[in-house]
């Protein structure tokens, strides 16, 4: 199982406050059935330059690193990159992606997009060598037209939802209606912290599997790692 959107790094942003709550974390995704996960530190544009913040997260990797033992899941660097005006002609936009390859995690608008924000995103997606993975998007979905999401998948724009959307009562029909049509890609803990907004991702498969069975698990994770293989 892959975590494709956490904040388990120490002291990078509003998640992990320090490499111990980081560590419980890790254990904690481990033991909900994760092999794989995907540290994505917030990212924004206007508050710190790629080069600083690529020198936290790699100082913060190290720290945590340097605490776990090799029983815990594979970590692989990335970013929750926060989408701006112009994003689109961001010259190292590339250094934030997943491994260093090809797939970024893109965070929108809690708003109705613009033409301009979702023509930008296709821009991403076509003309610079990046595979857009949308965080989060059960946040902003019912905000924005059909016809904006037919554009999106149809220019291969990669969807993710947090494990929340599955475990939530109110929320767990809709997520896996869109996972059975094909409107999920991947599946993120989004966790912050041992207390606040913990791992939840184990729980979300669980409720996937007694809804579609083991199979479904199995092809779901064969897809993610085949994904990762290809862009990094």
């Amino acid at each position: 199982m892959i975590d494709w959107h956490s904040h388990i790094l120490p002291a990078m942003d509003d998640g992990s406050r320090d490499v111990a709550e980081s560590v419980s974390l890790v254990k904690m995704l481990g033991e909900q059935g994760a092999d794989t996960v995907i540290a994505t530190p917030h990212f924004y544009a206007n508050h710190e330059k790629v080069e600083r913040f690529l020198s936290r997260r790699a100082a913060s990797f190290d720290s945590l690193m340097s605490a776990i033992d090799g029983s815990a899941p594979k970590i692989l660097l990335g970013a929750e990159v926060k989408y701006y005006s112009g994003i689109s002609r961001m010259e190292d936009l590339k250094a934030l992606t997943i491994g260093g390859g090809n797939l970024l995690l893109l965070e929108m608008p809690m708003a109705k997009w613009t033409e301009y924000a979702v023509r930008e995103v296709l821009e991403l997606a076509s003309t610079r060598g990046i595979t857009v993975v949308l965080a989060h998007i059960e946040r902003y979905y019912s905000l924005q037209k059909p016809t904006v999401w037919e554009r999106l998948y149809q220019s291969g724009v990669l969807m993710q939802v947090n494990a929340g959307f599955f475990t939530g009562l109110l929320t767990r029909r809709k997520a896996l209606d869109m996972l059975c049509e094909g409107g999920i890609h991947f599946i993120g803990s989004d966790c912050h912290g041992v207390r606040s907004r913990p791992p939840k991702i184990g729980k979300a498969f669980d409720i996937i599997q007694k809804k579609f069975g083991a199979d479904f698990i199995c092809q779901m994770n064969g897809y993610g790692k085949n994904v990762l293989v290809k862009n990094i």
